[in-house]
C-alpha cells in the first residue's frame, strides 16, 4: 500500500509563514498529480493547489500569490510554501496523490492524514 505522511502544519500568525511537507511511502511503481487540499470547521474539503508529475501547477484563486505547490519526483514529496498566512486560510490541510502500485494497473487517490494549519489575527 502507498502512505502519505505530512508535517510542518503549526500555529502562525497572520502575515506568516508555513511549509508543508508530504512524502509517499510504500509500494510506490508511479505518482501521478499531487495535490493539498483543506477543510476548515463547518465546511467542505476544498482544493487549494496541484501539480503534475510534469510541475504543472494549478491553485485556488483564494491562495494565488500567496501559496506555491512544489515536489521533488525523486524523492516522491510534495511541498506547499505558504506565506502572507490570513486567519481564513485555518484549516486541516490534506495531502493527496494519485498513485500506482507495484504489480497494478491503476492510478488510485490516496489521502494523507491532515495536519492542522492555524493563523491567529
Amino acid at each position: 500500500q502507498v502512505q502519505l505522511v505530512e508535517s510542518g502544519g503549526g500555529l502562525v500568525q497572520a502575515g506568516g509563514s508555513l511549509r508543508l511537507s508530504c512524502a509517499a511511502s510504500g509500494s510506490i511503481f508511479s505518482v501521478n498529480a499531487m495535490g493539498w487540499y483543506r477543510q476548515a470547521p463547518g465546511k467542505q474539503r476544498e482544493l487549494v493547489a496541484t501539480i503534475t508529475s510534469g510541475a504543472s501547477t494549478n491553485y485556488a484563486d483564494s491562495v494565488k500569490g500567496r501559496f506555491t505547490i512544489s515536489r521533488d519526483n525523486a524523492e516522491n514529496t510534495v511541498y506547499l510554501q505558504m506565506n502572507s498566512l490570513k486567519p481564513e486560510d485555518t484549516a486541516v490541510y490534506y495531502c493527496n496523490a494519485n498513485t500506482r502500485e507495484w504489480g497494478t494497473f491503476r492510478y488510485l487517490e490516496v489521502w494523507g492524514q491532515g495536519t492542522l494549519v492555524t493563523v491567529s489575527s
